[in-house]
């Protein structure tokens, strides 16, 4: 297997063909994972969405020093081991292509029954779920589970009555904290970091590889 920057375009259409939240986000770098020459997969590395994100890791930091991890997919034939070589591989080549990088910063989502096994088992550091101020709803329409932002981009509203004339199955649900994990890319990086590391969280639903 090996790994090669791939256009952003091909990567794109992987993730939302292929991976679980079917939708393409913020996009530094993609890198694609091939084997026997053909492409089986991707990882996606882009700046932090959240506006203040990176001075919730460490004061020291800037944003142009810093990546989420914000997409991964690979092919369900290549096994575990797979993601877990590929990831290190991309820590290989982060640090090649772009030394200025100190940081690196991944997200598991609840919603989607996700602890974040694949990070645990490529060492990263887990934070918890106490750094996102989250309010609202996801809500379930047409077989859609939808952010607010993105039901009232879809709908124009996230008003409920309006939404079961939709659908009749329309739920909400509460918007659940995602579990957040750290990388130190740059292991010269002198850090004051602002949250302390926590034992990794468990799951016997071993669906988040």
């Amino acid at each position: 297997m090996q790994i090669a920057q791939i256009e952003k375009n091909l990567a794109k259409q992987l993730i939302i063909e292929n991976h679980y939240s079917h939708k393409w986000t913020s996009c530094r770098y993609a890198l694609g994972l091939f084997k026997d020459g053909s492409l089986k997969g991707c990882a996606i590395y882009g700046y932090p969405v959240g506006r203040r994100v990176v001075q919730s890791i460490a004061p020291e930091l800037d944003k142009s020093e810093v990546l989420e991890l914000t997409r991964l997919w690979l092919c369900d034939s290549l096994g575990y081991n797979s993601e877990s070589w590929f990831i290190g591989q991309t820590f290989k080549w982060l640090r090649k292509n772009d030394p200025k990088i100190k940081v690196l910063i991944a997200y598991s989502d609840p919603l989607a029954n996700h602890v974040g096994f694949i990070y645990q088992a490529t060492n990263w550091l887990y934070q918890g779920q106490d750094m996102m101020l989250v309010k609202g709803f996801i809500h379930h329409v047409n077989g859609e589970a939808l952010h607010p932002r993105t039901c009232v981009a879809k709908y124009g509203t996230i008003d409920t009555a309006f939404l079961r004339q939709i659908d009749a199955n329309y739920r909400r649900e509460p918007l659940k904290k995602k579990h957040r994990y750290l990388y130190v890319l740059d292991r010269k990086a002198k850090l004051s970091f602002k949250h302390l590391f926590k034992p990794y969280p468990k799951n016997n639903d071993r669906s988040d590889w």
